[in-house]
């Protein structure tokens, strides 16, 4: 929008958060509390964004300059009040012209389009001042909106100077208001702060305009939610709960089934496609994508990862993985960061993969974990194979070629190299490269040692166990009717 200031609050302490994190950068919805705000202000497209900084503004002025580059970051030495806050942002800022908005740092439901409309309304009617406002079915503690019969608002009265007719005004002050630019430049400098706290209120602009004849309105949310503001850790709980639901509403709008949403948490910046399935218990966090006709879950939690068309993800714990069409995951698979599996791949159940690349059609099914590593195209990795790729200095890679067969409990130390094709033997411990087409072998015979449980168990059940087999031999191999067809014994 053409001449709108947008000024975001975000310098107070949030102690009821009882934390070392600033009460902004508290997480929800896979962004911080000021990131769901910036988004939404972004939204609008202001021709500028002024950030009110204060407590640990060595963490918040960062942050909100990694997610708004230019954004113009305002000092706010001792906190003195939300207009002593305005004056700040508006001195670092240089002169507003158009329209200035003041939006609270700490409303993370807040929509763009939400705020679109209250600053085109506020515009159109051309008033010195507006305010967002909502109406509640309990407003016990909120600013009441007092209008006159004409709608115009006359005042903004606070709960403890409230009386009682005016109590049960359920529409409220969210906090959220928007200014003539010219307007508020005159009455900032007017603002007192002879009250009990000796604060400057921001609300005070609505008597000055009043006072000036000039037009003060409110215009009402359809979802008051968008304006709630998280005080300690119950509320941010809550809030979040409220932006999950609105999130998973708006994905089952757009063509994805979800069986439960209830326990489905979907972060504000996952992308799915149409028909995509989520099960009960999965959550899909942070920039996770996953493309079409995929099946995630139950029971799974996919962070930062990519999920190709048709593949099938059950029961997985995943982070900064890729995972190609029509692959299979799981159950009970761990994807550690680097993990590439390709098309129609497969890792099984109880497999741990950390920066290795599976190849198209390749397979680790079952009980194994596969660190630093390259499998080829069409290769099966036996049950049980460990990666060996840390010495107890350096990471080291194993690579595996193409349609190569290992099998079961199988130990590869890197740096080691297996061949296309090749395969290696069960129980094989790899040490040195396999040529392509060979098969690796480790393991020496196989010697059996005749009465070893009876000599070292004795008096076990385990000793037990073995003499009774042992006599029972014997008495076979006596008994000249066992095995004898004619003698009455079955033969298949």
């Amino acid at each position: 929008m053409d001449n709108l200031t947008v000024i975001v609050l975000a310098a107070g302490g949030g102690t009821r958060m009882k934390s070392k994190t600033m009460k902004v950068l508290h997480p929800i919805g896979g962004r911080s509390m000021i990131g769901h705000v910036l988004a939404a202000v972004q939204a609008v497209e202001p021709q500028r964004i002024v950030a009110v900084v204060g407590h640990q503004r060595d963490q918040v002025g960062p942050h909100i300059q990694q997610l708004v580059p230019d954004c113009v970051l305002a000092v706010q030495e001792t906190q003195e009040g939300t207009g002593h806050a305005v004056r700040v942002a508006i001195e670092a800022a240089g002169t507003a012209r158009g329209t200035v908005v003041v939006a609270a740092g700490d409303t993370p439901l807040l929509r763009g389009e939400s705020l679109r409309a209250f600053i085109a309304e506020h515009e159109a009617a051309q008033r010195a001042v507006s305010i967002l406002s909502g109406i509640v079915a309990d407003p016990f503690g909120y600013g009441r909106v007092i209008r006159n019969p004409e709608g115009d608002v006359e005042a903004i009265v606070e709960e403890k100077d409230a009386t009682p007719e005016q109590r049960e005004i359920a529409e409220i002050n969210s906090g959220i208001l928007a200014f003539d630019a010219e307007f508020l430049a005159d009455a900032l400098p007017r603002i007192s702060n002879d009250n009990n706290k000796g604060e400057y209120y921001l609300t005070d602009t609505v008597q000055i305009a009043r006072d000036a004849g000039m037009t003060v309105g409110a215009f009402a949310i359809d979802d008051v939610s968008e304006t709630e503001g998280a005080n300690d850790r119950a509320q941010l709980a809550e809030l979040g709960r409220l932006l999950n639901q609105r999130i998973v509403t708006d994905w089952m709008r757009e063509g994805v089934t979800v069986m439960d949403p209830a326990t489905t948490w979907i972060d504000a910046d996952v992308q799915l496609a149409q028909d995509v399935t989520i099960l009960p218990g999965t959550q899909l966090l942070g920039a996770t994508v996953v493309a079409d006709d995929a099946v995630i879950g139950p029971d799974t939690t996919l962070k930062d990862c990519e999920v190709g068309a048709g593949a099938r993800v059950v029961r997985t714990h995943a982070e900064l993985a890729v995972i190609g069409d029509q692959a299979v995951v799981g159950p009970f698979s761990y994807l550690r960061p680097g993990t590439r599996l390709g098309a129609r791949g497969k890792i099984g159940a109880f497999v741990e993969t950390k920066n290795a690349q599976i190849g198209d059609e390749a397979k680790v099914p079952h009980l194994s974990y596969v660190g630093d590593a390259e499998i080829g195209e069409g290769t099966n990795i036996g049950a049980g194979t460990i990666f060996a790729n840390y010495d107890g200095v350096a990471k080291h890679r194993t690579v595996v070629g193409r349609h190569a067969r290992t099998g079961s409990n199988n130990t590869f130390v890197a740096p080691v190299t297996i061949g296309d094709g090749a395969g290696t033997a069960g129980g094989t411990t790899v040490r040195r490269d396999v040529p392509p087409g060979a098969l690796a072998v480790s393991s020496g015979p196989q010697r059996n040692l005749e009465g070893w449980a009876q000599s070292k168990r004795a008096g076990t059940a385990q000793a037990d166990a073995a003499s009774r087999a042992g006599e029972q031999q014997v008495s076979d191999l006596t008994d000249p009717g066992v095995g004898n067809a004619d003698a009455g014994g079955t033969q298949s």
